[in-house]
């Protein structure tokens, strides 16, 4: 039955006509963070290609992207779950149709003299901007360590992870930032060091997912149920060929020492899902967060979020599964 199901969909996805144009898609994401890598990973395995899609893959910094979405200037974007969410609940008809990375990565690096936690207080945390990841993240690890995230640390938005990493190292602007591998390894190499390793910490947030939004999924609906299957065959593509994902890394990435891409590479490995559907409670993680500073938060419902039937068609037709029987 695996085998039928994966002549069938191959069957359907390559009977297009390739006298006609492949459908153009324009695709942003906001930065050159693992957490975007398996957009890369598709791209440099040519299987948007292989369904019919000619994609534009945009670096679109901070909120831009989803800004840019919104308006109709693009058509998707890999983004986090929380930016997606205070967007939703404004009403914007944002939502996820896969997910990327369903748990923080992030390390809390800090200035030397920042031994313990109650030392945080009165600090400064660094973010590259109001609204985006860094900053929910931050503010959910402070409350989860204890502090109260709006009173007893200040966030300073610096900009991308360069120059995050120069104002930490400085000392005058920033006293502490959290940061994905491998980039933080850059900051201990400086003499900072980490504090807390939110990865240890298990807590289930949805962090960066490919989202759309609903009046594109009604006007091109087989446009983006050819991306998610791309998606997914990129997570084959990554689990199996280690030397495309490792030249996507680190062509995106700017990684140049061969260890370092290895330990990217298996990072990835570790938390890219199989079936990549959006994690429900880690919406309810991020909605518990907003709603201290967003009322309407306490009522919203995970499955508003979210738009799985891509992934269902490709999962129940056992397509996914057939993948790794090959």
């Amino acid at each position: 039955m695996i085998f039928i199901a994966l002549l069938l969909f191959e069957i359907f996805f390559h009977s297009l006509d390739p006298s006609i144009a492949a459908d153009k898609i324009r695709i942003g994401y906001s930065g050159a963070t693992v957490s975007n890598a398996m957009l890369w990973v598709t791209e440099e395995g040519k299987l948007f290609q292989k369904n019919g899609i000619d994609p534009q893959i945009l670096y679109l910094q901070t909120t831009l992207g989803q800004t840019a979405m919104i308006a109709g200037e693009i058509d998707m974007c890999v983004y986090s779950g929380s930016l997606l969410s205070s967007a939703r609940l404004q009403g914007v008809d944002v939502v996820m149709v896969a997910s990327f990375l369903n748990k923080p990565l992030y390390r809390l690096v800090v200035r030397p003299e920042i031994r313990t936690v109650a030392d945080l207080k009165g600090k400064r945390l660094g973010i590259t901007r109001f609204g985006t990841v860094t900053d929910s993240m931050s503010r959910l690890l402070v409350g989860r360590l204890g502090l109260d995230p709006d009173k007893d640390v200040s966030y300073v938005q610096v900009g991308d992870v360069p120059i995050l990493l120069a104002s930490l190292s400085t000392g005058r602007i920033i006293d502490g930032a959290i940061i994905q591998p491998p980039y933080y390894l850059k900051a201990v190499a400086s003499g900072m060091h980490v504090l807390v390793n939110m990865q240890e910490m298990d807590i289930p947030v949805q962090q960066t997912g490919l989202n759309t939004t609903q009046k594109f999924i009604a006007k091109s609906p087989d446009v983006v149920r050819r991306v998610v299957k791309s998606v997914i065959e990129g997570i084959h593509l990554m689990r199996t060929n280690p030397t495309v994902a490792k030249r996507a890394l680190s062509k995106r990435m700017q990684i140049k020492d061969e260890k370092e891409i290895e330990d990217t590479y298996q990072l990835l490995k570790s938390f890219v899902q199989i079936k990549p559907y959006p994690n429900l409670d880690g919406f309810k993680t991020i909605f518990e967060d907003l709603a201290k500073r967003v009322p309407a938060a306490k009522n919203a419902n995970a499955k508003d979020y979210v738009d799985t039937r891509f992934i269902d068609e490709l999962d129940k037709s056992g397509y996914m599964d057939g993948l790794y029987r090959q």
